[in-house]
């Protein structure tokens, strides 16, 4: 009898010797994916519904990212303060990860990762000494939760600027659409698409719809689940009625004469083995989140259904009208692995809960401030009905600012996760034919 309540008595302990490693695992996810649940960022001085301005902002340069100081130090733009709001991610996504852990890892090279099925592959907090935290926090983007498994930009405005004179030069209205064919947690089938031959991870389709001299030009990416194997992008030029497949040096071109590049769509559009990734520290950043429905809207490009724009004002009318939420943030350094890149580095502000990029500032190849890259993000449940409850935080402005160039471009974002937007058949290089037509 006494032995075997010795060996029942050791069977427990060892049991509950195993319990700390999982529930420090659990522990990370939920910190991860609930920053903000036991305690709100807060800065001496800032509140809610404050506004940030020339006369006051030595006073909060700690909580702002160095191109928004210089703007606002500059007069060229002020910054209303929101109250800071979860942006809770979808709980199938949530799940995923926790389904994942301890099942992922890096590989022997940059761009290579293994045992990932779903989710967020490396929902622990990042580590300043490890030297590889830069690449962990590159992945939890890539595979992130952005646009859900499928969404559009239905329909997308760009704005040409001038940052002097604050004139209008073009306006180009697209539709944007994306869809993820493996590591999917919401849309059946999961976690991936059948008959996949080529193991695409993500297409990212673009058809311009104005106006008459560029319409019906046409974008086509495909994204491989191998980072070591370079997209294929198919171009679709109205005019010459011909599909041509890009370079991959034309990814760092200007996109139809804009201020972005392909590869800098939602942030950052190009593979993870392409830039060598640094971890710079975690702290409290101002970021552009809000609650689309509560800001005021512009009247320009009305939706016939009565959905409002974002305004947008400022210096050149290049700075959206929004509201930014005090959030942790990880500061990543992306530099490229090709020294023949137009960029020296970027710097993004990697929103901790969302893992979205909100913010980012360029260098060109000298090391000077080139361009600076706002992404606003709305949160889901006050947008549009249909994208009410998914868990995705809604991409909804942006702008991107090249300070050398004296211009931006500013976008004007209809988004929708709407699976139906998305048919399979609209990511082929047939579709650009057949639409072009």
């Amino acid at each position: 009898m006494k032995s075997k309540l010795v060996t029942a008595i050791a069977a427990l302990t060892i049991g509950f010797g195993a319990l700390p490693a999982l529930s420090a695992e659990m522990e990370d996810v939920e910190r991860s994916f609930f920053p903000y649940k036991d305690q709100v960022p807060t800065f001496a001085g800032l509140e809610a519904g404050m506004t940030i301005n020339q006369a006051n902002v030595e006073q909060f340069k700690d909580v702002l990212d160095e191109g928004m100081y210089e703007f606002i130090s500059r007069g060229w733009t002020e910054m209303k303060v929101g109250e800071t709001t979860p942006f809770t991610l979808n709980e199938g996504y949530i799940n995923a990860t926790r389904n994942g852990l301890g099942k992922v890892s890096l590989g022997e090279k940059p761009g290579q990762i293994n045992g990932f099925v779903a989710g967020r592959p490396f929902p622990a907090e990042p580590d300043i000494n490890d030297p590889r935290a830069g690449e962990k926090l590159a992945w939890n983007y890539k595979y992130g939760y952005n646009w859900g498994d499928n969404a559009a930009i239905y329909p997308f405005y760009w704005k040409f600027r001038d940052l002097n004179s604050g004139k209008i030069e073009r306006t180009i209205k697209f539709n944007f659409h994306f869809l993820n064919l493996k590591h999917r947690v919401v849309d059946d089938p999961k976690p991936d698409l059948p008959n996949n031959p080529s193991d695409l991870f993500r297409a990212i389709y673009v058809q311009v719809l104005e106006p008459f001299d560029v319409r019906n030009t046409q974008l086509l990416m495909h994204l491989y689940e191998d980072d070591l194997k370079k997209a294929d992008a198919w171009l679709y030029l109205g005019f010459q009625r011909r599909v041509r497949r890009l370079s991959t040096g034309q990814t760092t071109d200007s996109f139809l004469g804009s201020d972005l590049m392909i590869e800098d769509f939602e942030g950052y559009n190009g593979r993870i083995s392409d830039m060598n990734w640094t971890y710079k520290g975690t702290k409290n950043v101002l970021l552009p989140f809000y609650k689309h429905n509560e800001l005021v809207l512009s009247e320009d490009d009305k939706e016939g259904d009565g959905y409002q724009f974002v305004e947008f004002g400022g210096q050149g009318g290049c700075f959206p009208n929004i509201t930014w939420q005090l959030r942790k943030v990880y500061i990543l350094e992306s530099e490229p692995v090709d020294d023949n890149h137009p960029v020296s580095k970027r710097v993004h502000y990697v929103d901790a809960e969302t893992f979205t990029l909100p913010r980012t500032v360029i260098y060109d190849r000298k090391g000077d401030l080139w361009k600076s890259f706002v992404i606003g993000q709305a949160h889901p449940d006050y947008h549009l009905d249909k994208n009410k409850g998914s868990g995705v935080s809604i991409d909804d402005s942006f702008m991107m600012l090249d300070v050398q160039g004296e211009h931006c471009t500013t976008g004007h974002f209809k988004g929708q996760v709407d699976p139906e937007l998305n048919p399979r058949s609209k990511f082929t290089v047939q579709n650009l034919r057949v639409t072009g037509k």
